[in-house]
C-alpha cells in the first residue's frame, strides 16, 4: 500500500507575542499537543486507511493490479493451496463475465419474449449451464496450470529464479511505443535481439526517459518467475486439454482455433525477434492468404466453413445465395439447378436487361440439355439489380459501407467510452474524431474488399467469353492457348482474387488493427485448408480428439510465450492471461 501522509496534530504555542528573548519556564514545554483532537484525527485516519485497504483487497479478488509480486511456493502443499486459490478466483471471475454477457444479450431479446418467460430468460442467462461450463473451464485451466508450473521445478529439482521482465499488463499504447522504439533501434543497429537476452527487451535508459514518465516506467517492470520453457509448454498443454473438456463439443473448435493462432502469433514474434527476422507487412500477407482460402471455400467448398460464416460472407458481398450455388455447380459439374435461376429472376429489384439475359439462359437450358450453360455464373445473376458491371463498384461500396458503419461504430466508440473514459471526458472532441475516423476506415476497408473481388470476378469471366469467341471465330488470326483461357474459370481462379483484394484493402485499415484482423480470419482459413487437405488424404484424421489436441498445442505455445516473453503476445491475450493466471 502506498504510504499515507498524516497531518500534524494541532499545536499550540505557549510563547507570548512579545520578544522571544523572554525567560521561559524550563518545566513548561515550549510546544504542547492537544490530546483529544489529535487522537481523534489519528483514529479517523487509521480507520480511513483500514477501509481503503479492505476496499483494495476486495478489488484484488475481482481485478488483479499491475505488478503483482510472484508468490513463492516451496513445497507441493503450497503449490496445491496456490493453485486452489487461483482456480476459485478464475472460476468466479469467468462466471461473472459470462453471466454479464448473457444478461446483455438477454436484454436485447427481451422485447421479443413474452412477459411470462422474461424472468426465466434472465435466470437462465445467469445460472444457465453455459455459464457454469465456462467457469469450470477457466477454473480448471488456472488451477492445473498453476500447480504444474510451480510443482515441476520442485519435482525435478530445478531451481527457478526471478528475472526482470516487461509486465504482462502493459497498455497497448505503451507496447506500441516500445515496439516502435525497438524497430527504430534495430534499423539503426543500436539494438540486436540476437545479442540481447531472450527474456528482456533492452532499451537504453536514456531513450526510455525521453519517452515515458517515471510512473509509466515503474509499471513496466515486474518480478516474474522464469522457468524452463518446456515446463510452461507441458503445464499449458495439460491444463488446456483438461479444461476444454468442460465446453460443449460444438464450441471446442472455435476456442481451440483462437488459442492456436494466438500461440502461433506469440511464438513467431518471439522467434523472429530472437533471430532478427523481419517480414515487411507480415500481417497483410497472413490476412491475404487466409482470405484467399476463405473466398475459395465460400464459392467452391462451402462445406469447409461454418454455416453462419458462409451466411455472413454472402450477406457482406450482397450476392444472392442462389447465384453462389449456381456458380459452384457450373464450375465443378458443368450444370446448374434451374430452381436457383428461378429464384433470382423472381426478385423484385431485378432490372429488365438482366431479367431478359437470365430468361434466355433458362430457355436455352430447358430446350437444349440440363447441362447447358457457361462454365461460370453470368454477371446478371451476380448483381441482378445493376445492369452494367461498371456500375457495380460504386453502388456496392456504398451498400457495404452503410451496412458496416453502425457495427464498426460500436466497436470504435464503445471501447473509447468504457475503457478510456478519463481521456474521453478530458478531450471529448479529439476522442470522438478519432473514433469516427477509425469507423470510416474500417467500413471503407470492407467496402473496398467487396468491390475489388466482384470487379475481378466479373472481368475475368468477361475476358473468358471474349477470348473464347475470338478463338472460335474463323477470321481470327491470333488464338490464345485454350489452357490459358480455361484458367480464368478454373477452381483456382477463385482463390487468387481473394488474395489480391484482401491484401490491397487491408492497407486502408489502421496498422495496429491489421494484426487483429489477420488473427480473426486465420482460424477460418486454416480450418478450411485442413478439411480440404484431409479430403485429399494429405493429412491424418484426428477423430473426436482433434479439438482437444489443437487446444493443447495452442495453450502450450501461449503459456510458453506468456511465462518467458509476454511482450510478444497481443495486448488482449496478455491482459486475459494476467488477470486469470497472474505472474505465476
Amino acid at each position: 500500500m502506498a504510504p499515507t501522509i498524516l497531518p500534524l496534530p494541532e499545536i499550540v504555542t505557549s510563547a507570548s507575542s512579545s520578544s522571544p528573548s523572554e525567560n521561559i519556564d524550563p518545566e513548561t514545554p515550549y510546544l504542547h499537543f492537544t490530546p483529544k483532537r489529535s487522537i481523534a484525527s489519528f483514529d479517523n485516519l487509521v480507520a480511513l486507511a483500514n477501509y481503503q485497504e479492505r476496499l483494495k483487497d476486495a478489488r484484488k479478488m475481482v481485478w488483479r493490479d499491475r505488478g503483482e509480486p510472484v508468490v513463492e511456493v516451496r513445497d507441493l502443499k503450497a503449490c496445491l493451496e496456490h493453485a486452489g486459490k487461483g482456480a476459485a478466483r478464475s472460476a468466479s471471475l469467468a462466471f461473472g463475465i459470462r453471466a454479464g454477457i448473457n444478461i446483455v444479450l438477454a436484454l436485447i431479446r427481451m422485447r421479443r419474449v413474452p412477459k411470462d418467460y422474461r424472468f426465466a430468460l434472465i435466470r437462465h442467462a445467469i445460472f444457465g449451464l453455459d455459464t457454469f461450463r465456462f467457469a469450470a473451464m477457466l477454473g480448471t485451466f488456472t488451477g492445473v496450470y498453476r500447480f504444474l508450473i510451480n510443482a515441476l521445478p520442485l519435482l525435478l529439482s530445478s531451481k527457478p529464479h526471478l528475472t526482470r521482465q516487461y509486465s504482462s499488463a502493459l497498455d497497448d499504447d505503451e507496447i506500441d511505443l516500445e515496439d516502435g522504439r525497438r524497430d527504430r533501434l534495430m534499423r539503426s543497429g543500436a539494438y540486436t535481439p540476437a545479442v540481447a537476452s531472450s527474456t528482456t527487451l533492452e532499451v537504453p535508459l536514456a531513450e526510455r526517459r525521453a519517452r515515458l514518465s517515471l510512473s509509466a516506467q515503474a509499471r513496466m517492470v515486474i518480478i516474474r518467475k522464469k522457468t524452463r520453457r518446456w515446463h510452461a509448454v507441458l503445464a499449458g498443454a495439460v491444463a488446456g486439454a483438461l479444461a476444454i473438456v468442460w465446453e460443449k463439443p460444438n464450441r471446442r473448435g472455435v476456442i481451440a482455433q483462437q488459442l492456436f493462432v494466438r500461440g502461433l502469433q506469440g511464438s513467431y514474434n518471439a522467434f523472429s525477434t530472437k533471430h532478427n527476422i523481419h517480414i515487411p507487412h507480415g500481417a497483410v500477407i497472413v490476412f491475404a492468404l487466409s482470405c484467399g482460402q476463405i473466398m475459395y471455400a465460400f464459392l467452391m467448398r462451402p462445406d469447409t466453413l461454418p454455416r453462419s460464416y458462409n451466411a455472413w460472407v454472402g450477406y457482406a458481398a450482397k450476392v444472392p445465395p442462389p447465384c453462389v450455388r449456381m456458380n459452384k455447380d457450373l464450375v465443378r459439374e458443368g450444370t446448374f439447378n434451374v430452381a436457383d435461376l428461378d429464384i433470382i429472376t423472381s426478385r423484385k429489384d431485378i432490372t429488365s436487361g438482366n431479367l431478359k439475359a437470365l430468361l434466355d439462359l433458362r430457355a436455352g437450358a430447358t430446350a437444349l440439355s440440363p447441362t447447358f450453360g457457361p462454365p461460370h455464373a453470368p454477371c446478371p445473376s451476380v448483381h441482378p439489380a445493376i445492369d452494367s458491371c461498371l456500375s457495380v463498384p460504386p453502388q456496392r461500396f456504398y451498400e457495404v459501407f452503410k451496412w458496416m458503419l453502425p457495427i464498426y461504430g460500436a466497436l470504435h466508440f464503445v471501447p473509447a467510452v468504457l475503457f478510456k473514459g478519463r481521456d474521453f471526458f478530458k478531450q471529448p472532441l479529439k476522442m470522438l474524431l478519432k473514433a469516427g475516423w477509425g469507423t470510416a476506415r474500417s467500413s471503407a476497408f470492407l467496402g473496398i474488399f467487396v468491390i475489388i473481388y466482384q470487379s475481378i470476378f466479373c472481368y475475368k469471366h468477361y475476358l473468358y467469353d471474349v477470348l473464347t469467341a475470338a478463338n472460335n471465330s474463323p477470321t481470327s488470326r491470333f488464338k490464345v492457348p485454350q489452357w490459358l483461357i480455361n484458367s480464368l474459370v478454373s477452381k483456382t481462379s477463385f482463390w487468387w482474387p481473394g488474395f489480391i483484394c484482401s491484401g490491397l484493402s487491408l492497407f486502408v485499415e489502421a496498422p495496429r488493427r491489421r494484426g487483429e484482423l489477420a488473427m480473426y480470419v486465420l482460424p477460418k482459413g486454416l480450418e478450411s485448408a485442413w478439411i480440404v487437405a484431409r479430403g485429399k488424404g494429405l493429412v491424418f484424421p484426428t477423430g473426436n480428439y482433434g479439438e482437444i489436441l489443437l487446444t493443447a498445442i495452442g495453450t502450450g505455445m501461449v503459456m510458453s510465450t506468456y511465462q518467458n516473453d509476454p511482450q510478444h503476445l497481443s495486448g488482449l491475450v496478455r491482459r486475459i492471461m494476467y488477470q486469470f493466471i497472474g505472474p505465476n
